[in-house]
């Protein structure tokens, strides 16, 4: 009877445990309550999985603790845990003060948690205070400098620690120096690790994606595949197809979607939905589809991902089609969804229907609109031209207006050739941001089209007081797993030579169809014959002209530029795609153009 009583507990023990895994709460509750002796240790395992709740848990978790016949340290140590993952700094105060004992994982609780939520000076006094100390405190110490941004303290914390072979401590240095842009000093103390573990390899990965060197992520992970001894999770996948995502690195994206076939993680949410954004971004909305469709079970991120891909390619009516198809699957919508609803709205001129969503979500759906919404709606008002409505919309904003709402009102301007609005919006942007030069160069632009040289003289010398660096503009395609870049009258390409011979023959081509240079878009107070020129020689025909050169005849290019596309070069586009008879994929800062038979998927609205 005894050996009975002891397999049935053992039983619901290991049932606790595993619902605890899987997230199930109210699994493991059921299972404890049906065990006819309980311990404190049976309490602590369910506490345990509250712990370890988004949020925390909290309320459910302190009615499990006041259940508790007789609390132990561990106990305290789990509530205190669920206190700072809830975000209730102070109610974790108050019950470390009001522990009838600790140990040492109790005050490396308190440490970590008041770093996390910001209070590291207070964690750096318990720290100091505390009676003994593992290589866990000064983990927790070195990580909360390291999270608050002050690397010098978090550096002599590290030289102090007597535990120096724990990956731990050195992964929390190469995290901080990577998030505070200290490239090459995170690579010291990565390359000088005794022991490496998987975490140490994510960080350099992420690392290398969150500072613009998303090539060097590819490298690593490559590295990571071929000759380290570790196996990528989740984690890796979602930073290196994010690193592809940046560079517009489809081909190695789909190596890595192919790798990932071999693995049981390819089936998690996370690597599907990871997958599915890199395949939208680089351009293959179809292959993106494919995946979505191949998918077990999606969540809202899922949902989002797709919508997004649709919106960002043009595809207004499918995101509507896949946002309402969302929600009658019972997929409730968060703020995310509506930023990319709102997205497809204005890629697609959908006006009425952003408006309506817009004044309805928190209604329905609980959703109180935020920046990004409300940039949204600015924008889907100045491409329909209702730039006055658009002004008004900002001056109503419960918060400061996002710099992308000026932005956006900015460059609707040129559209719309108002001088008035293009100063106010720049005035702005450059209040908020006087060393952006985006706003300098927009407000030049609708300048140099009214041909108002000497206000353009004014502006860009007002760039150069104020010490503003103007982004260059730059088109890349890849070719063969290599990425070729180029610049407007780009001089160091190795091939130019026949990129030029292949756009003088296209431009009489393209004359011949009734092309006519759209000198507004050269910004120079030159002669109309060299302005041709040089809009001949922009970056995105450059790109275009090498593909061409580069690829068997029918096969799809796909562009990608750093801003957004010119105007003269988007009609050239289109004009192309019909002599060539190829589909010409050009991304740029805000969407995707699918140019085919001598139109676009923008159906110029963009």
């Amino acid at each position: 009877m005894i050996g009975r009583r002891l397999r049935l507990g053992v039983r619901a023990r290991s049932l606790t445990t595993a619902a605890v895994w899987r997230g199930d709460l109210a699994g493991a509750a059921e299972t404890i309550a049906a065990t006819p002796r309980k311990t404190t240790a049976d309490y602590n395992r369910l506490l345990a999985g509250y712990a370890r709740a988004p949020g925390g848990r909290l309320t459910g978790a302190r009615h499990l603790f006041g259940r508790i016949p007789h609390p132990d340290v561990v106990s305290y140590n789990t509530l205190l845990s669920c206190h700072f993952a809830a975000g209730d700094v102070r109610g974790a105060r108050e019950l470390f003060s009001a522990m009838p004992g600790r140990d040492v994982a109790s005050w490396n609780t308190m440490v970590s948690g008041l770093s996390r939520n910001g209070a590291v000076d207070e964690a750096s006094a318990l720290f100091l205070a505390m009676p003994a100390r593992n290589s866990v405190s000064w983990n927790a110490m070195v990580s909360g400098f390291a999270s608050a941004g002050d690397m010098g303290m978090a550096e002599d914390c590290f030289r102090d620690a007597p535990h120096k072979e724990d990956p731990v401590l050195w992964t929390a240095m190469v995290s901080g120096y990577m998030d505070a842009g200290h490239v090459d000093k995170a690579t010291e103390f990565f390359q000088g690790m005794p022991v490496r573990n998987l975490v140490s390899w994510n960080a350099m990965v992420a690392g290398y994606v969150k500072n613009s060197r998303a090539d060097d992520a590819l490298k690593v992970f490559k590295t990571i595949v071929r000759d380290a001894d570790v196996r990528p999770n989740e984690s890796t996948l979602s930073s290196v197809l994010l690193g592809c995502s940046n560079l517009s690195a489809l081909g190695f994206g789909r190596q890595v979607h192919q790798w990932c076939t071999k693995l049981p993680l390819s089936r998690r949410i996370t690597v599907g939905t990871s997958l599915v954004s890199m395949y939208c971004k680089c351009g293959d909305l179809e292959g993106a589809c494919k995946l979505f469709g191949e998918m077990r079970t999606r969540d809202v991120i899922a949902w989002n991902a797709m919508i997004s891909g649709y919106a960002q390619h043009g595809h207004g009516q499918e995101a509507i089609k896949l946002f309402e198809k969302m929600k009658a699957l019972g997929v409730k919508p968060n703020w995310i969804t509506f930023v990319v609803v709102l997205t497809a709205c204005i890629h697609t001129g959908f006006c009425d229907f952003g408006i309506q969503c817009f004044e309805t979500m928190q209604e329905i759906y609980g959703v109180e609109p935020r920046a990004d919404h409300y940039s949204c709606m600015v924008d889907l008002l100045c491409r329909a031209g209702l730039l006055e409505r658009a002004v008004c919309l900002i001056s109503s904003m419960p918060f400061e207006p996002h710099p992308s709402a000026y932005g956006t009102l900015l460059a609707a301007c040129r559209v719309y050739k108002n001088l008035e609005f293009a100063e106010f919006a720049a005035g702005k942007l450059i209040q908020q941001n006087p060393q952006s030069a985006g706003a300098y160069v927009q407000l030049a632009n609708i300048y140099a089209v009214a041909n108002q040289w000497d206000d353009v003289s004014r502006v860009r010398r007002w760039m150069k007081d104020n010490a503003v660096v103007k982004t260059p503009g730059y088109s890349w395609i890849e070719i063969k797993g290599m990425i070729h870049e180029f610049r407007s009258n780009d001089r160091l390409h190795p091939q130019l030579r026949f990129i030029h011979e292949r756009l003088d023959r296209l431009e009489e081509r393209m004359k011949a169809m009734g092309y006519v240079p759209d000198l507004d878009f050269v910004l120079h107070d030159v002669d109309e014959s060299l302005k041709v020129q040089m809009l001949m020689r922009h970056s995105e025909k450059l790109a275009i002209a090498f593909g061409l050169i580069s690829t068997a005849p029918g096969l799809t290019l796909r562009i990608f530029k750093n801003l957004r596309v010119c105007g003269d070069c988007h009609n050239a586009a289109k004009l192309i795609s019909k002599i060539e008879d190829r589909e010409i994929i050009l991304r740029d800062t805000t969407r995707f153009h699918h140019f085919k038979g001598g139109h676009c998927s923008c159906g110029d609205y963009w």
